[in-house]
């Protein structure tokens, strides 16, 4: 567990985040993560902390309005998405909107893919590079 920081491109919303690589990423080929290309990296509420920029923040919700995804309203980058899975609440940040985590930490942290496009959480979908 390290405690990384990250940011939106203008800087208007920053935060903290304690992450365990070893639990890997995740990515999702839902209509919104496909268009967003959305890597993340999945982890309880209390090991997310907002510093700045609650005001920037704008909210997206669609179809169930299940899950939040979260981007600044200055730059528009996604920063992370806020719900509810089985394994109870989460915050899912962006990988790429982390400033200090080295890239081949990154791609040395296990992957999971989800296929939220046919709502089915526990097998992946067939083909991924695309995500």
């Amino acid at each position: 567990m390290k405690t990384y920081h990250g940011s939106c491109h203008c800087g208007a919303v920053r935060y903290e985040a304690d992450i365990d690589l070893a639990r890997g990423t995740i990515k999702c080929n839902c209509s919104i993560c496909t268009k967003m290309r959305f890597w993340a990296v999945q982890l309880p509420p209390a090991s997310f902390r907002l510093l700045q920029g609650r005001e920037a923040l704008r909210e997206y919700r669609f179809h169930l309005r299940r899950d939040g995804h979260h981007f600044c309203g200055v730059c528009g980058i996604n920063i992370f998405t806020t719900g509810e899975s089985a394994a109870g609440p989460f915050v899912a940040v962006t990988v790429g909107s982390l400033d200090d985590m080295p890239v081949e930490a990154l791609l040395a942290a296990p992957l999971r893919v989800f296929d939220g496009r046919n709502d089915n959480w526990v097998t992946p979908p067939e083909e991924t590079r695309h995500l």
